[in-house]
């Protein structure tokens, strides 16, 4: 009984790469969603790696990669095995949304990541001007850029912690979706 038991429960987990120029509150969202709590965070110089289960039987592995000038440079590194993509964009920073934009749009070229749902975080929301997640949709061209993926915009804000888990939660679903579909072809290539 309890082999049996402990098969059942087993944990799936899925590989998220976590990106966004530096200061778009990667790692403050990130801390916000796994420990519920504030935590001061400094610029990431490398990565931090956490895992986070919204689901009992499902847990994301997040690389939150740093975002300096420098660092992105080796995003695509990073890239392999991921099978979700999380976009942070600090949408109250009107002077760098064109450096995101196009950060954002060369990653998605990355050969390792074809496909990987997408969701953006438009961080920032309680800062007055914020663009809305609609603004950032069209600013970035996301219908265009991910029309071979599921995709989603989410509304957040890392400091109070308000959207976090509905776009975790929306790219949860994506990915079991995305992770089904690769299984289901990989089974039927081996026939």
């Amino acid at each position: 009984m309890g082999l049996l038991s402990s098969k059942t429960l087993k944990t799936k987990q899925a590989q998220i790469l976590l990106l966004g120029l530096d200061s778009a509150g990667k790692s403050t969202l990130l801390y916000k969603l796994k420990l519920a709590k504030d935590v001061k965070t400094i610029p990431t110089i490398g990565f931090n790696v956490e895992m986070i289960q919204l689901e009992s039987n499902f847990s994301l592995t997040v690389w939150d990669v740093g975002g300096q000038e420098k660092m992105r440079t080796v995003w695509s590194y990073y890239c392999e095995n991921t099978d979700g993509l999380v976009y942070v964009v600090d949408s109250a920073d009107k002077q760098r949304l064109e450096a995101s934009r196009k950060e954002f749009k060369h990653i998605l070229k990355n050969e390792h990541i074809k496909h990987v749902p997408v969701v953006i975080l438009a961080n920032k929301q309680d800062m007055p001007g914020a663009l809305t997640a609609e603004d950032i949709t069209r600013m970035f061209k996301v219908k265009q850029l991910c029309s071979d993926r599921n995709w989603y915009v989410q509304p957040c804000c890392a400091i109070t912690g308000d959207g976090l888990t509905e776009g975790f939660r929306k790219l949860t679903g994506f990915v079991k979706s995305h992770l089904k579909s690769r299984d289901t072809l990989a089974f039927v290539k081996q026939k």
